[in-house]
């Protein structure tokens, strides 16, 4: 029966197979006591996997890389990148591998990666493990993110090792097995063109239009239609991230991703209270990724990428630097464009350019409410839920988090007038994100062994527009005990 379950399904080597100075094969450490702690069942129906297959034995096996199945070539990626503005020559998979690509069932071309299966030559100086917490935090962000229909990598399982890691103290060690478009990175191309092998830069090239941008292929200039694809994803990404208060933590040139999806959910959070200088990474001491640099720092990580294609622009690099430059400057007025549109559906106002008088107005509008979170701590979720609400004839809830009631009364006079639709407001609003203090309370029970809270908060995550009663302590501001909160990279 097992071996009927796994002809199902066959995985490619292409990444392996296309592009091999890239990829060093690599095999799993192995795991001496496995346990699947959380599988997500939709997403393995998804992948064509069946979810019965994958919580046998075997199954189990190659979640954590133990059990290589048929067609699957598990490699290391190497990349290089930028890490806090510091550039890397060589970083790569120190803790990952690429078990292969799967065919899903729409016929995409999927990856399941692997994090926490132990050390690889790019490993330097770490042990190459993971840790069921910051495992199990990647499963829950990445699943919230996914229902808030914002592009990101998605978790398959988690499975405990039965090793003990050590950190700060002894914790219980897991591996991670996530599904992405692909991992390709800005820091891939960085490496290409480190190497000066200007074929393998044109391949990486190729293999990034064959997966996710076909259509640069029919292009005058495909290499450049490519460079323009990303930036165009890049600034639709962010201005999501900001729309719902996401802090991405460690938004260096190798956490880019070509696709244009979210990865790595290390020193990540959602806001609480509305904050532009919001910094939730032990790491970023300078606040070099708060979460209103976010813009400006994903446009740095582009102009990264644009020096490493600049080869396939045009040979003549001088001729080269111009369409790079005109091309991504483009990235503000698209990300300006996504993040505008995006605050207007939050307030519930009519779609479409801001021109003319009512264009005016709606601009003033998202500039005034900017300028009321600002005022003050007031939560940013919260806010916009309860601003339908006001959106309804009751303007308690939302003016009551204010603290220039005036201006509140000024701006909601003005706002009304465009008569906002609090169904749209509803619709784009969520109720329950990952809240910060939720998520180290289910993580801490987690680890300890209790996986109710974590199940139960992936339920509420999962459906965030949906008002549900009961749920009410996932809709509330952290404690004030809960102080100045830091994640960890979890390495």
């Amino acid at each position: 029966m097992t071996a009927a379950a796994e002809s199902t399904f066959t995985f490619e080597g292409r990444f392996a197979r296309e592009l091999a100075e890239l990829a060093v094969p690599w095999q799993a450490e192995e795991a001496p006591e496995p346990q699947l702690l959380v599988l997500n069942d939709a997403l393995a129906d998804e992948l064509g996997l069946s979810p019965e297959y994958l919580r046998t034995p075997e199954g189990v096996r190659l979640l954590l890389g133990n059990h290589v199945p048929t067609g699957a070539t598990p490699v290391a990626q190497a990349y290089a990148g930028h890490q806090f503005g510091g550039y890397s020559p060589l970083l790569g998979d120190g803790r990952a591998l690429l078990l292969g690509e799967i065919l899903d069932t729409e016929g995409r071309l999927r990856d399941v990666h692997l994090k926490g299966s132990g050390r690889t030559p790019f490993a330097r100086a770490g042990d190459g493990r993971a840790v069921v917490g910051p495992m199990l935090r990647e499963y829950l962000v990445s699943e919230a993110m996914h229902a808030l229909n914002i592009p990101t990598t998605r978790a398959l399982a988690v499975v405990a090792t039965g090793r003990l890691v050590r950190r700060d103290t002894m914790l219980p060690g897991a591996v991670l097995a996530r599904v992405a478009s692909s991992h390709l990175r800005v820091g891939s191309f960085q490496y290409a063109r480190a190497t000066e092998n200007m074929e393998l830069l044109r391949r990486l090239a190729d293999h990034a239009i064959s997966r996710h941008y076909p259509e640069s292929a029919q292009a005058e200039h495909p290499y450049l239609a490519l460079f323009e694809a990303v930036v165009a994803a890049q600034a639709k990404l962010v201005a999501q991230w900001m729309l719902v208060g996401f802090v991405h933590g460690v938004m260096n040139t190798d956490n880019m991703t070509i696709s244009g999806e979210t990865i790595d959910y290390g020193p990540c959070a959602f806001m609480d209270a509305f904050n532009p200088a919001a910094v939730y990474s032990s790491i970023d001491v300078g606040g070099r990724y708060a979460y209103a640099n976010q813009p400006v720092l994903a446009e740095w990580n582009l102009a990264r990428l644009a020096e490493a294609m600049l080869p396939l622009f045009n040979e003549d690099q001088e001729q080269a630097v111009a369409p790079a430059v005109e091309a991504l400057g483009k990235f503000r007025g698209q990300y300006s464009d996504a993040w505008f549109g995006g605050m207007k559906a939050k307030l519930g106002l009519a779609a479409g350019p801001a021109e003319g008088a009512e264009g005016d107005e709606a601009s003033e509008l998202v500039d005034g409410v900017i300028a009321l979170l600002k005022d003050g701590p007031v939560d940013y979720t919260q806010f916009f839920r309860n601003l339908a609400h006001t959106a309804r004839g009751n303007s308690r809830p939302a003016r009551g988090m204010v603290l220039d009631l005036a201006a509140f009364d000024a701006w909601a006079g003005r706002w009304a007038a465009l008569k906002p639709d609090p169904v749209q407001m509803d619709r784009v609003n969520p109720v329950y994100i990952p809240r910060n203090h939720l998520v180290e309370e289910a993580l801490a029970a987690a680890t300890e062994g209790d996986l109710d809270p974590f199940n139960r908060f992936l339920d509420v995550v999962r459906s965030p527009y949906e008002e549900r009663e009961g749920l009410e302590r996932y809709t509330e501001a952290p404690p004030e005990d809960f102080g100045n909160y830091r994640t960890f990279c979890g390495t």
